[in-house]
């Protein structure tokens, strides 16, 4: 459901590397469009937004992958719910915690899977992080600085992104939800507390959305994560983690098009590590698949994409308020 860039770009090829899902129908708000792509990836069906309730009939269709912009999650996942399919959603869940908790609730009711869209779970370089930081092998955790930017433009950038109301905010809700998730998951932990400030430099171009944010945020252990996103920057992302015997780094550490560089040094031996590009797509599409047929569990769930829209949400009110907040979960 949506057939936007990330769609085109990576979701749609992604089925042809799947061993245990299968692409058997398209929806979108363009009949043109739909058909098109539908030719294109040898899909047997394609249906407009207004048909959707004829999709979610389909027999042939488990599971829907919700790609539309974040105010549309809702619909299209309680819908899905109610019809009995399962819901794999990009991220972030939902553009408001308000709707994100609903669907949650509607996806637990009609006892279907929710997953949240988070690639970096499948990631080589990514798991080869967590494993060291598991492994123990840099000590106690003191802190990690994570970055997420990209040069938002009018001409050439989806201009929904930009607008409030559709994305519920600018590139926190965009980027930083990378750099907060991926820190929970490398540390097996929520933050507590949270700091931030946004700033806008140019409202003619971000007239309703901040045009970048500086956070902080504290987790049980002790450990403290530093994170920014910003749209006013050349794109660029990085994960540094620093702990008491030794620090990892990863860069570029979210983008999908780039081969990423690990770098870091423990007990004075330096290490270095080269991972190739790679199809994030087809991993995270199997896991789900594998969940609905009962061969894994679904993870990221539902329950962790609200826990990042509690953790955005406190974030946004510590900038607005200009002081620290407690994290409610």
């Amino acid at each position: 459901m949506g057939l936007g860039s990330i769609a085109q770009s990576s979701v749609l090829p992604a089925f042809a590397h799947c061993k245990r899902a299968r692409l058997v129908a398209l929806v979108s708000r363009d009949k043109g469009k739909a058909k098109r792509l539908a030719g294109n990836f040898n899909v047997p069906a394609y249906y407009t937004a207004t048909d959707y309730a004829e999709c979610l009939a389909n027999p042939e269709v488990a599971a829907v992958y919700i790609a539309t912009p974040q105010s549309e999650h809702e619909y299209f996942t309680v819908q899905a719910a109610r019809a009995g399919k399962h819901v794999l959603c990009e991220k972030p869940l939902a553009a408001t915690l308000e709707q994100s908790e609903r669907i949650v609730q509607a996806c637990r009711e009609n006892r279907v899977l929710l997953m949240t869209a988070y690639r970096k779970y499948f990631e080589p370089s990514a798991i080869y992080l967590k494993n060291l930081i598991r492994s123990g092998k840099l000590g106690r955790i003191d802190i990690i600085h994570t970055g997420f930017s990209e040069l938002f433009n009018l001409d050439r950038s989806p201009n929904w992104l930009v607008n409030r109301k559709l994305a519920g905010g600018g590139p926190l809700m965009d980027l930083g939800i990378y750099c907060v998730n991926t820190t929970r998951w490398l540390l097996d932990e929520d933050p507590v507390e949270a700091i931030a400030q946004s700033w806008c430099h140019n409202r003619k171009r971000f007239p309703e959305v901040e045009e970048g944010v500086s956070f902080r945020l504290l987790f049980p252990s002790g450990t403290v994560m530093l994170g920014s996103s910003t749209y006013a920057a050349a794109p660029t992302s990085f994960i540094r983690t620093q702990g008491t015997k030794g620090w990892a780094s990863l860069s570029p550490a979210y983008d999908f098009a780039e081969e990423r560089r690990f770098t870091g040094k423990v007990a004075g031996q330096w290490m270095e590590r080269t991972f190739a590009v790679l199809d994030e797509f087809a991993p995270e599409l199997d896991a789900f698949a594998s969940a609905i047929q009962g061969c894994g569990v679904t993870f990221p769930d539902g329950e962790q994409g609200h826990r990042d829209m509690i953790i955005l949400h406190s974030i946004y009110e510590a900038a607005k308020r200009g002081a620290t907040v407690k994290v409610k979960y």
